[in-house]
């Protein structure tokens, strides 16, 4: 019982003979050992994903930032345009990739290393293809804007930033793939390295486009597609070089075209689970375009919506250390649910100091977008709504990182659909246009969805049996060819 219980514990993270100190209590470890154990584990991944979340997330972030000083179109413009590749086109992709956090995770805790490689080889290819209809929509981007009601010089400047950045979506596509081929092995700190070089590199080529050689919204667009295929590349280099990598990816196989349909059956709800969600934010920006003063809505909107997500990353780095897809394709379901428990103490903890920080700022931070006063004070007063989402969302994104390892992707997609659509956006509407709040209505009805999807989220896996879910990674596993000696 002893050696299972060790060889359940070892990761690259921790050494043998770290677990080897620990306190013995009956027939394993004593259950603050374990805490802190799976703690240390936990913070040790976290801290680089959270900044690898970070450092990709400000790639638009910081041509936002940029173009703002341009002017105040040109920000509303970019923003709204940003809104709707995030809608149409990004969180598609990264709701499919997300599939791997899956299948890659149960086979690398199952130590069934090739299939690693085959399940990223398999979701890089249904993502490229994927990737092209979106093409095609982001080419027509101002048409369905103008479409939507949305002002028609604002989207004319969007629908043109979005044809220049259709080359980063196959670049995104990749990029998720990558990331999650390495996280799930738990080998996170190339990703970091390799995405803090390219937020560095994107800073300079965005100045320049934007302001040397004067392309504006567009040199904006054109930086965000260079650094995302940079970044692909350094990613790429990495893996096919590095001798860590060298049990779970072997080459290209024929074995990725076998069996599309099984990652297709799970990469779809994963999409629709992740974009249900995502579309819920976005829609307020494009809904704050149907308000009185457009112009003015849609930038802070649009700066409420950017802060949210760079600070949401943080909680998506967390999501993403918490292995409860290594510990169930292992065949360790309680220390699936330690893993767990543990994060969520981690999560809240974070979401208190993030909130707080953001009262802190909120007199400051719209001047890093814009320099009309209207719009940094009207900032200034969305900022604590911010505070209390960022603090839900921390919550909601471990939660949510546990029901992908464990493969919910179908029931929580029709959570995220009761939460944001049965109660969030009508909410938002009801305040925003009924009562009149504005702005700051649209975001108190996300904030109401939000809420809605955290008690079922909480709700789900307080029912959760573990051991039951340990039996399910078997079983898929074995569908894929993976026989998995749980005892």
């Amino acid at each position: 019982m002893r050696e299972d219980r060790k060889e359940g514990l070892e990761t690259a993270l921790i050494p043998q003979q770290e677990i080897d100190g620990s306190i013995k209590f009956q027939q394993g470890y004593c259950f603050q050992a374990d805490v802190i154990e799976e703690a240390k584990q936990q913070l040790w991944l976290a801290g680089p994903l959270i900044a690898v979340s970070l450092l990709q997330y400000c790639l638009q972030v910081i041509s936002v930032m940029l173009v703002g000083h341009v002017g105040e179109l040109a920000l509303a413009s970019a923003s709204l345009g940003s809104s709707f590749a995030n809608v149409t086109g990004f969180s598609v992709l990264l709701g499919m990739g997300s599939a791997l956090e899956t299948l890659c995770g149960q086979a690398y805790g199952a130590k069934q290393y090739h299939m690693v490689g085959v399940h990223t080889q398999r979701a890089m290819l249904i993502l490229i293809a994927s990737s092209i209809p979106l093409a095609i929509i982001w080419f027509y981007t101002a048409s369905i804007l103008i479409a939507l009601g949305q002002d028609e010089e604002i989207s004319t400047l969007a629908g043109a930033f979005n044809r220049w950045m259709i080359p980063s979506l196959f670049a995104y596509a990749l990029l998720q793939c990558l990331n999650r081929f390495l996280q799930t092995q738990n080998n996170v700190v190339p990703m970091m390295f390799c995405s803090g070089i390219t937020a560095l590199f994107h800073i300079l080529v965005c100045w320049a486009l934007v302001f040397k050689f004067g392309m504006g919204i567009r040199g904006a667009a054109l930086s965000i597609t260079i650094s995302n295929w940079i970044n692909v590349i350094l990613l790429g280099l990495y893996i096919k070089f590095s001798t860590s990598c060298i049990k779970t990816w072997t080459g290209f196989t024929r074995e990725a075209f076998h069996d599309i349909l099984s990652f297709i059956k799970l990469a779809i709800p994963s999409a629709i689970m992740i974009c249900f969600e995502y579309w819920s934010f976005e829609m307020v920006v494009l809904l704050s375009g149907l308000l009185p003063n457009p112009k003015l809505e849609t930038s802070v909107l649009s700066i409420s919506l950017n802060t949210c997500w760079m600070v949401y990353m943080i909680s998506v780095g967390l999501g993403g250390a918490i292995r409860v897809s290594n510990e169930l394709g292992g065949g360790n379901s309680q220390r699936a649910l330690l893993a767990l428990r543990v994060m969520i103490t981690i999560a809240l903890s974070e979401g208190a100091i993030v909130g707080i920080t953001t009262i802190f700022v909120r007199n400051v931070w719209g001047r890093l977008y814009s320099n009309e006063e209207e719009v940094v004070k009207y900032v200034a007063r969305m900022m604590p709504l911010l505070a209390l989402s960022d603090f839900l969302d921390g919550f909601q994104c471990v939660l949510s990182g546990a029901a992908r390892g464990c493969g919910w992707q179908n029931l929580c997609a029709w959570i995220n659909l009761g939460a944001y659509y049965g109660v969030g956006i009508p909410c938002a509407v009801l305040f925003a246009f009924v009562l009149q709040i504005g702005g700051m209505g649209l975001w108190l009805g996300i904030i109401c969805g939000l809420t809605v999807q955290i008690i079922a989220l909480v709700t789900l896996n307080a029912c959760t049996n573990w051991d039951n879910e340990a039996a399910i990674a078997k079983q898929r596993l074995e569908r894929n060819g993976i026989v998995v000696d749980m005892d």
